[in-house]
């Protein structure tokens, strides 16, 4: 998927179910597993973390980083990217290498009638494959722009073009989604049927992310841009 034109590369894109492979079926816990790709969209749209682990030194290194998703990208099913300094050591350990991108969204505690069955709701994808740098100067401009868009929709289109320095310093990775596996929960809990006879109290506690009021910094001119705002107003 190197060779030619960023835009050139996205005709012929097809969407497959998920769990294609083995290394993405899901065994235990069927009953909350996700098939519809569409709703794995939905969870990448929702959260703002990933995880990546990658095989450094010897050893499994699992690092959080920033990310965004292309539905439409260069990659079989899509692609997803993540960034960081060209100097980093996870990366370049990374690159032409099988990565597992993990994304989860926390929606509640279940609290049941036994230990047993307390538990959370969530919504959790794991992402399996192999990681290109992207060189391609077009994909990588877009690849940053949907990543700073992920954090504030709307706000790359405000912001000065990236220095040639800024560039040479920032590489770019990119995940196909193809090999993808989503489960969720949702509900209270699946109590045993004698300690609901017995009437003690179950449920679950709904959670979610709030956004508190934008803080300008010491240097920042005028009024809260309009892109900051809404991004606080939609979480």
């Amino acid at each position: 998927m190197r060779a030619g034109h960023f835009s050139d590369r996205l005709a012929g894109v097809t969407t497959t179910p998920l769990s294609p492979t083995p290394r993405t079926t899901i065994g235990r816990g069927r009953n909350r597993m996700v098939e519809d790709r569409e709703v794995l969209h939905g969870l990448l749209e929702d959260a703002l973390v990933a995880h990546l682990g990658v095989v450094v030194g010897g050893h499994p290194l699992v690092l959080p980083t920033a990310f965004a998703v292309d539905p439409d990208g260069p990659d079989a099913d899509g692609t997803l990217y993540v960034h960081g300094s060209v100097a980093a050591g996870w990366l370049a350990a990374a690159a032409d290498t099988t990565v597992c991108v993990t994304v989860t969204e926390l929606d509640g505690l279940v609290a049941g009638r036994s230990a047993f069955h307390h538990s959370m709701n969530y919504r959790s994808a794991v992402v399996i494959g192999p990681a290109r740098v992207v060189d391609d100067p077009d994909e990588r401009q877009h690849a940053l722009d949907l990543m700073v868009d992920h954090m504030v929709p709307g706000r790359a289109a405000t912001l000065r073009p990236s220095t040639r320095k800024e560039l040479a310093a920032t590489a770019v990775l990119a995940v196909p989604l193809h090999e993808a596996s989503m489960k969720s929960r949702g509900g209270g809990p699946g109590d045993e049927p004698e300690d609901l006879a017995a009437g003690l109290w179950g449920g679950h506690i709904p959670l979610r992310r709030v956004a508190d009021s934008p803080v300008p910094d010491e240097d920042a001119v005028g009024p809260v841009p309009a892109d900051v705002l809404a991004r606080t107003a939609s979480l």
